[in-house]
């Protein structure tokens, strides 16, 4: 039996996003214990309801105040002093950039870094001064927190050549490509296909998200298929790339878009959809998409890092170039005109969905890569 330490951003991803991963880890004899910069009271009690002690390690999540976070590594360096794992297993980026090193200080043995999108700085190529400065911070950052990693997980293969290509991370660490963070096909399940044309979008409310080319391809479908209705689910955000309160309303006011703001559960939401739409500009694996995927929706996404190893291009739904809202518009449309289309991309989805990203087979993948199968 190993002892485990999972570190992580936001308190509430260690349920979201690697519940079924801890979970994991527990059935296969493993003591684990997870970091987060919340004291979240909720996260707290769910995770000992699987046998999973939490610590508190405070972070601030945005910007780069080199005091704040050189003390955010010395105190993640004293927590695992005190709990002395065998192995670390960090994801998003200061997790990764401090967690790393702090466990290489605490003389831990097996230090695992999970890649799961790059985010603003990475996103744009023609990108403004701005961005490429913090883009080249966070390079420098990356490479200074995988010099501690032995080994490094990636949700896309482009991920990984871009780590190598910029020299982020060292040729002697292993590498390893996972398809996402997974879905679990049995909580999605299959469900019946709304008569309508019903079109979704979930994720934080981002220009890189693709959200603004959504809308104007909304409009331009609407037009030709007025019956049709689009759905925007997910919260604002104060990222650089986040979309005003101001510019949501007029879309709604405009009588195109309907928003639901952010939501507990999108299980309802993908129910009442027919079609799950994500034009991003770049993503680790996108879980919103392997959820509409499991669920039985057609997928209109980009072909872009990330989103295009999720559809089969026919298949199971379309692939349209980033940024291009008229390229997205004439996907949705030949959507919205077919029942039959939709009914038979959804069902590719559902099978893509089990056959590729089911959770369990992700989480096996990975405890493999990381010698915890017993």
């Amino acid at each position: 039996m190993s002892k485990i330490v999972v570190i992580a951003g936001l308190a509430e991803s260690l349920i979201r996003f690697r519940g079924d991963l801890l979970d994991a880890m527990r059935a296969n004899g493993h003591e684990v214990v997870a970091i987060a910069p919340e004291d979240d009271d909720s996260v707290r009690k769910r995770l000992s309801e699987k046998g999973i002690d939490y610590h508190v390690v405070p972070m601030t999540r945005t910007g780069l105040n080199p005091f704040a976070d050189l003390w955010y590594l010395v105190k993640l360096s004293l927590c695992l002093w005190r709990i002395k794992p065998d192995l670390v297993l960090a994801y998003t980026i200061k997790p990764v950039v401090y967690g790393l090193p702090a466990a290489r200080l605490a003389r831990v043995s097996h230090r695992y870094a999970l890649i799961t999108g790059l985010g603003y700085a990475f996103t744009d190529a023609e990108a403004s001064l701005s961005r490429n400065i913090i883009k080249r911070l966070a390079s420098s950052l990356y490479k200074f927190g995988l010099r501690s990693a032995t080994g490094l997980f990636f949700q896309n293969p482009d991920d990984r050549e871009l780590f190598r290509e910029q020299r982020m991370s060292r040729k002697s660490i292993p590498t390893f490509v996972i398809n996402g963070s997974g879905v679990d096909t049995e909580s999605f399940a299959d469900v019946p296909l709304p008569s309508p044309p019903n079109f979704l979008f979930v994720g934080r409310v981002l220009r890189d998200k693709g959200v603004v080319e959504y809308a104007d391809a909304a409009r331009s479908v609407k037009s030709d298929y007025p019956q049709a209705t689009f759905h925007l689910v997910g919260p604002l955000d104060s990222n650089p790339s986040g979309i005003t309160t101001e510019t949501v309303s007029s879309w709604v006011k405009e009588g195109h878009i309907q928003y639901h703001g952010a939501v507990s559960d999108v299980k309802p939401h993908i129910a009442a959809c027919s079609v799950f739409v994500l034009p991003s500009y770049r993503e680790g694996t996108p879980r919103s998409v392997l959820e509409a995927m499991s669920s039985g929706r057609a997928i209109i996404t980009t072909d872009a890092p990330g989103c295009r190893e999720t559809v089969i291009e026919g298949s199971n739904g379309y692939l349209v170039k980033p940024r291009d809202s008229n390229d997205l518009a004439k996907a949705m449309k030949r959507l919205a005109g077919s029942r039959e289309l939709r009914e038979r991309m959804g069902q590719a989805s559902r099978e893509l969905a089990v056959k590729k990203y089911d959770v369990h087979e992700v989480n096996t993948t990975m405890l493999k890569a990381m010698n915890l199968l017993r």
